[in-house]
């Protein structure tokens, strides 16, 4: 498939007001140790039933004899942040190791590593390239993250990191599409990228302390399952635009934000027996395709219900309405998925 979102671990150093996710925070003590254990324990499972080979057909690029040209998919492995040192050298590069080997015969794979920033040193960026990274991704230039709330502290940050990759021969990452799984890969990239309206996910998704701090302002025409890192394509696994995220513990979700229950745990289940599983199942062929309002409709929702299901009140007393909302108060009602719940059967 074309993409994959890999959440190694809930290990952060920050407890940012706009994270999309509870779980990401500091541990310390035993909490730190069991956070760091779920990590290392499920990865090489993880792994194992990742698919055996990393392309996919892109639909932009026919070939001129007929059919679609194979092109090498991509891995981002991420936090939380994936840079502290109890899970750096313990997960992450035994991780990165095992990714290349899995994928170095078959076509390759990009391996991307994505981190706040603040941690990245000359060292550690020459060891990531030594495990095969391909791009190192800065996700913490936004004025949400301590100590990058002034332009001039995120310009600093950008240009000192800037110095430090160019200096082991990376370049900026220019936007390319991704290459054909028989030609080589090109030198490492860097980029840069936080939460501002302009990039990334503009009105803050509805998750996590985002929604408990009422930061969001996305409406009901914000589909965040319409689009990348959203649900959409997510079960075209052969083709362009098809990308899940998994958590530690391996859960599989459509997207990035989550739906309110997994569709399967990839440390027990091939990730190709879950999506296949899904095919055909009006639900998640309505996320699939964009479109979570018609997820009900063979289930007694009608849009007009689920738009109407997409509506809460907030602490605060404020009316607020986004898609995600209708999602999760479906899996809620009719799928059976408890708030918080975070494993089901992939069969269920």
């Amino acid at each position: 498939m074309e993409s994959i979102y890999y959440v190694l671990s809930w290990l952060c150093h920050r407890r940012c007001p706009h994270c999309y996710e509870d779980r990401f925070h500091p541990y310390y003590g035993e909490e730190l140790e069991r956070v760091a254990a779920e990590a290392r324990e499920a990865f090489p499972r993880v792994i194992a039933n990742l698919p055996p080979r990393m392309t996919f057909l892109d639909l932009a690029d026919p070939l001129p004899e007929g059919g679609l040209r194979a092109k090498r998919g991509r891995i981002i492995l991420a936090g939380g942040e994936i840079l502290l040192q109890a899970v750096r050298e313990s997960v992450l590069y035994p991780a990165l190791e095992l990714l290349h080997q899995k994928y170095r015969d078959v076509g390759g794979v990009e391996l991307i590593v994505q981190t706040t920033g603040d941690l990245v040193t000359d060292r550690i960026i020459g060891e990531l390239l030594d495990h095969h990274v391909s791009k190192i991704s800065v996700s913490g230039l936004d004025a949400f993250h301590e100590g990058m709330e002034t332009e001039a502290a995120r310009d600093k940050l950008r240009g000192k990191l800037t110095a430090l990759f160019e200096a082991r021969g990376m370049r900026p990452d220019a936007g390319e599409p991704p290459l054909p799984a028989d030609q080589p890969p090109g030198p490492p990239e860097f980029s840069f990228f936080g939460a501002t309206p302009d990039s990334w996910i503009g009105p803050l998704w509805p998750r996590g302390r985002a929604f408990e701090n009422e930061l969001s302002t996305a409406t009901l025409t914000d589909n965040f399952c319409n689009g990348w890192s959203g649900g959409l394509n997510f079960l075209q696994r052969r083709h362009s635009g098809s990308e899940v995220s998994i958590e530690p513990n391996g859960n599989v979700y459509p997207c990035c934000m989550k739906t309110r229950a997994p569709i399967g745990n990839v440390a027990e289940t091939p990730l190709e027996q879950i999506l296949d599983a899904r095919v055909g199942d009006p639900v998640y062929e309505a996320i699939s395709m964009g479109h979570p309002e018609r997820m009900g409709l063979g289930r007694g929702w009608s849009v007009e219900k689920f738009l109407e299901k997409s509506r809460t009140t907030l602490p605060s007393g404020r009316i607020y309405q986004n898609l995600c909302v209708g999602c999760d108060r479906f899996h809620e009602e009719v799928l059976g998925a408890a708030p918080g719940l975070v494993k089901i059967a992939s069969g269920s």
